[in-house]
């Protein structure tokens, strides 16, 4: 394959830089697709000289996206967003966004093309995240139909937004919300075998057309998560459980101002809304398979979290072992 160019939208996010490392692996010519190329330089080093290139484009933008296509023979749409933000809409990204790149792809004659979902995505979902992410999905559908969607589980990894930003409260706050009682499941899925199954899923025939949910080995209570968080940074805090409706409200007051009386806005009012269902493969009985169907073993956290949660322990890499 070291002739082929895949474009890969959304490459200077979390899961973006392992997709892109583990494609120029694979002999792919990766071009990275993101709003800010000067922001996006350390993907170069993740492939050999000259294989990484970063060009400038935006999926609410057709017109970016055509010159991102051009020459490509393959395409992964990774561009997501966990909130609302300017003109970064969740129906601008997730939905406007993903039909776009599916009609801008097809238009360009490629067929092999991964697009990133999440599992919960519902067309009937209260939450604007899940309901858009439902959106995309079906765009893709109707305007790609060879692609494979991937729907993962909470992603972990060293860059994760949620392991890492309640290790980070749990250094100072003496409290974690447990929202809704903590009850909410999760099967978290590592960010290198997401990667591998973009991959995989790109380069093989049998997957097109498919959708699969990608979760990790462990289904966890989010009680259970951070109980598990505590025990690798070696902290005791006390978990306190938050109803739904109060968590609700507290996360839109603190939005404006940046600030509650328990915790520093760490989610928002559509996440509150998420964590009312469980998280975990299956759930919606629509998918075609799993992450085992790309022969992957998935890692368990217990393996990779003590990698990078190292760095909350009280005394850093240096204090000992808890796992």
């Amino acid at each position: 394959m070291p002739a082929n160019i895949v474009t890969v939208f959304g490459a200077s996010g979390f899961v973006g830089r392992h997709v892109v490392r583990e494609l120029a692996s694979r002999g792919w010519r990766v071009r990275a697709a993101v709003r800010r190329p000067a922001n996006a330089n350390y993907l170069r080093p993740l492939g050999k000289l000259g294989q990484v290139d970063i060009v400038q484009a935006n999926v609410r933008y057709r017109p970016s996206i055509s010159a991102a296509l051009d020459g490509a023979s393959a395409v992964v749409n990774l561009t997501g967003i966990l909130a609302n933000q300017g003109r970064n809409k969740f129906d601008a990204v997730h939905a406007a966004g993903a039909r776009n790149v599916a009609e801008m792809a097809t238009k360009a004659g490629i067929d092999r093309i991964v697009h990133i979902s999440a599992i919960g995505a519902n067309a009937n979902s209260e939450s604007d995240y899940a309901r858009s992410k439902a959106e995309g999905e079906e765009a893709f559908r109707e305007y790609a139909p060879s692609a494979v969607i991937l729907r993962p589980s909470i992603i972990f990894g060293p860059q994760d937004e949620f392991f890492n930003r309640f290790a980070s409260m749990a250094q100072l706050a003496p409290a974690l919300p447990l929202i809704g009682g903590g009850k909410t499941r999760f099967q978290p899925v590592y960010v290198d075998d997401v990667a591998d199954a973009v991959a995989i899923a790109l380069s093989d025939d049998q997957y097109k057309g498919k959708t699969y949910e990608l979760g990790g080995p462990e289904v966890m209570s989010f009680k259970e998560l951070m109980q598990l968080m505590l025990k690798i940074i070696g902290r005791k805090r006390i978990l306190a459980p938050l109803p739904f409706g109060m968590a609700g409200l507290m996360a839109q007051l603190a939005r404006p101002s940046g600030w509650t009386p328990f915790f520093d806005a760490p989610i928002t009012p559509d996440q509150v809304k998420l964590l009312k269902y469980d998280n975990v493969v299956g759930e919606a009985g629509d998918a075609d398979g799993t992450i085992e169907d790309f022969g992957i073993r998935p890692e368990t956290m217990e393996a990779i979290l003590p990698t990078y949660l190292y760095r909350y322990r009280k005394a850093g890499q240096f204090s000992p072992e808890t796992v």
